[in-house]
């Protein structure tokens, strides 16, 4: 599924890492749009251990390159408590993804089947799945190639993907 905002070359506007490269630096810009809706925050992992982080913590305490990282915005649910600018039920309604990390380390990734708001995600990850911090990834070209299941959402070009993979036990 995709994994955040991008500009319309397609690159992220927001903190990128892949493989432990840096694509594209920390964005603590102000402006207009979902990214910019503070806070905005960081899905970051290293050696299989999923953070996220709101971007002004993520720059405030992680000296450390990740492995992966990708910033968006904004934040759903921040330590536990939901984004005080977000409505419940608001009147944007789109397929929306997002991110979301449970107590344990383990992130979960959602993609609504049908147009949603910002409110019904951020209570999914919030009283669903417990998760103390959640973030929005997109909301107007949100996709998804789950091949287990069958489903290939088509749509306009995607910036950032995020793909998981399963592991073979050994």
């Amino acid at each position: 599924m995709n994994a955040g905002m991008f500009g319309e070359d397609g690159r992220p506007i927001g903190y990128t890492v892949i493989a432990g490269k840096r694509v594209h630096a920390l964005n603590r810009a102000s402006a207009t749009g979902n990214f910019y809706m503070k806070p905005n925050g960081v899905f970051f992992g290293r050696g299989g251990k999923w953070q996220m982080l709101s971007t002004d913590v993520f720059a405030d305490t992680v000296r450390k390159r990740p492995d992966f990282a990708t910033q968006s915005g904004p934040m759903l649910v921040i330590e536990g408590q939901l984004h005080p600018q977000i409505a419940p039920d608001g009147p944007s309604k789109k397929i929306r993804n997002g991110v979301g990390v449970d107590p344990t380390g383990r992130a979960h990734f959602v993609i609504s089947e049908a147009p949603i708001s910002f409110g019904k995600l951020a209570r999914f990850y919030h009283d669903v799945l417990k998760a103390p911090n959640a973030l929005f990834l997109d909301g107007t070209v949100s996709q998804l190639w789950d091949p287990a299941r069958g489903r290939m959402d088509s749509g306009p070009p995607l910036g950032p993907l995020v793909v998981i993979e399963r592991r073979a036990r050994t």
